[in-house]
């Protein structure tokens, strides 16, 4: 589906990857960012961006910003176990939202949808993991709630004349970010740049993408992958451990910390302790990071850094 001249939604678009989606397709098309700003912030929204607050649990919210003129809609907002306590309410609303966001396109004929996924529905599984390992066995109620959205998205593919393309996502770092391993470590070191308390053991060794070769990424995916249903791994070919992550952070803030662990193999229940994606599929497509992962994080530290320490 070619990018350009279309009329698009992007839900989350005052989140992370959201916002960053949203200024990139706004070059060369009409883009509309919803978020209903829980966790997102306004001022994330890139100038030429409309923006709509919306509750995509509030069937008007939903009636209002979802139009027959759209061409597609990118859905990226979602709970994340991060930022939300309550696990059932995690996985109601998060799949709730997909499926009032569904209804609403099928009712008014919009039929091309982009989601994104995680990494978290394939639970603990060989490395590097493909986009056909099964079966699929999250260990997280986030992971659980992105399978379910998967599958409400593989019945509307299958079963009514949907386009999909469904992005399974490493761990995303950039700016504006809170609440995941880079800023926490800044925020720790800030208070006490003496000692830094890590999560587990240190060993927890996963992909991370930057933000902006996400966003290349997922568009150069809908431009080219042209099935009913198009499931993509998003993340790097290469692993940055907990104690790197760590090692990174405190260079860029000039500091020597001592670390203290909190012991496991897990930073927290749910926790993967060792992710990373195959990305020949999307190699095959046409796309590759240009970043390490290594360098994907220490490029987001020092945008963090700036952001919160100044």
């Amino acid at each position: 589906m070619k990018l350009s001249d279309r009329r698009i939604l992007v839900t989350g678009g005052a989140g992370l990857i959201g916002s960053h989606l949203a200024g990139a397709l706004a070059e060369d098309n009409h883009v509309v960012a919803v978020d209903d700003l829980s966790k997102g912030e306004r001022d994330r929204v890139p100038e030429g961006v409309e923006f709509a607050r919306a509750d995509l649990l509030d069937a008007d919210d939903v009636a209002e910003v979802v139009t027959e003129d759209l061409d597609v809609v990118f859905h990226l907002a979602a709970y994340t176990d991060t930022n939300f306590d309550d696990d059932r309410v995690l996985f109601e609303e998060n799949t709730e939202m997909t499926y009032n966001l569904l209804q609403r396109m099928e009712d008014v004929g919009v039929s091309n949808l982009a989601f994104t996924s995680s990494s978290t529905v394939y639970g603990e599984a060989p490395m590097p993991t493909p986009e056909d390992y099964a079966p699929l066995e999250p260990i997280s109620i986030y992971g659980a709630s992105k399978l379910a959205d998967e599958g409400l998205l593989s019945t509307y593919a299958h079963s009514y004349d949907f386009q999909v393309w469904t992005f399974r996502f490493a761990n995303i770092v950039g700016p504006y970010q809170r609440g995941n391993v880079i800023p926490d470590f800044i925020q720790k070191l800030q208070q006490d740049p003496d000692t830094l308390t890590i999560l587990g053991d240190g060993r927890q060794e996963k992909s991370y993408l930057h933000v902006e070769e996400c966003v290349r990424a997922i568009q150069h995916v809908v431009e080219h992958a042209d099935r009913d249903l198009n499931v993509y791994n998003l993340g790097t070919r290469t692993t940055t451990s907990v104690t790197r992550i760590a090692d990174i952070v405190a260079d860029e803030m000039g500091l020597d910390p001592s670390y203290e662990f909190t012991g496991g193999d897990r930073g927290w229940v749910g926790d993967v302790p060792k992710m990373r994606l195959s990305i020949e599929k999307l190699s095959a497509l046409g796309f590759e990071p240009q970043q390490s992962s290594d360098e994907a994080v220490r490029d987001a530290a020092r945008d963090l850094i700036g952001e919160i320490v100044g």
